[in-house]
């Protein structure tokens, strides 16, 4: 015969049916792979957002180093370099807000739960 409160028991039952039923575990799953991608597409634009620092950065130190030496020395081949560095700084624009789109498309369209 066991001692055990069957209101223990019975307590017992109903947390594991609220805890551990297939539709619990499986929401729990879909909302931890939700969570999974929501960050790794962060992650992504948070990359782009980086790559778009640095070319800025590269590409406005040319300009800068690119427009001194057409000051010092009036040679217009220094022009097409400064073109080239705000182009570049152009179209990593254009990437970072193609990273950022598809980065909410995607969250967009992943099923939470």
């Amino acid at each position: 015969m066991s001692n055990t409160n069957n209101q223990v028991v019975d307590a017992i039952n109903q947390v594991q049916l609220a805890t551990m039923g297939p539709q619990v575990v499986m929401t729990s799953g879909a909302g931890k792979a939700y969570q999974s991608v929501a960050q790794s597409t962060a992650i992504a634009v948070q990359d782009a957002a980086d790559a778009l620092r640095n070319i800025s950065t590269i590409a406005t130190t040319t300009m800068g180093v690119a427009m001194a030496q057409f000051l010092a020395t009036k040679d217009p081949s220094y022009i097409p370099v400064i073109n080239n560095a705000q182009q570049l700084i152009s179209q990593a624009t254009v990437e970072f807000g193609n990273v950022g789109a598809t980065a909410a498309n995607i969250v967009k369209a992943y099923p939470a739960g």
